[in-house]
């Protein structure tokens, strides 16, 4: 069945890309001309070059990071998802040095498959939450913390 097939891609995405780094899988899971519908962060483009890109900031940044699938639903080609990542600041990210704060952040993601590639992603991810966890933006009512 091609939902089964586009599950097992995404799930394989998240564990191989995400997980482990392996940007070779992004390759063949994710359409060279991938229309992104989720803002990305300063200085990366949307597309797989950019999704790629994202990958390998979020695994220098967070070198232990696992993403993990809590909830996901197929409809034809569209796969939904909600998915938690965890891990710990000990590189470089987004132009701040390491924190060594541990981060849980929660992803909402919908991807459309065509010809058993990722050919288009919405997605939101609690990036306010994430740069609280960090220090770097103050959660209410707490003070804000210098970041150099």
């Amino acid at each position: 069945m091609e939902a089964d097939t586009n599950e097992q891609k995404y799930r394989r995405l998240i564990d191989e890309g995400f997980n482990k780094g392996n940007l070779a899988a992004v390759d063949e899971i994710v359409s060279a001309d991938l229309q992104e519908h989720e803002n990305m962060p300063p200085g990366i483009t949307p597309g797989r070059e950019g999704l790629k890109a994202l990958i390998s900031g979020m695994r220098a940044g967070f070198p232990d990071q696992k993403s993990t699938i809590e909830d996901i639903a197929v409809d034809g080609d569209k796969i939904w998802s909600r998915i938690v990542i965890r891990g710990t600041n000990t590189g470089p990210f987004m132009g701040m040095p390491p924190s060594g704060k541990r981060v849980t952040v929660d992803v909402m993601d919908l991807c459309r498959f065509s010809g058993g590639k990722i050919v288009e992603h919405w997605g939101l991810t609690d990036n306010l939450a994430m740069m609280q966890q960090l220090g770097a933006i103050p959660a209410p009512g707490e003070a804000a913390q210098a970041r150099l």
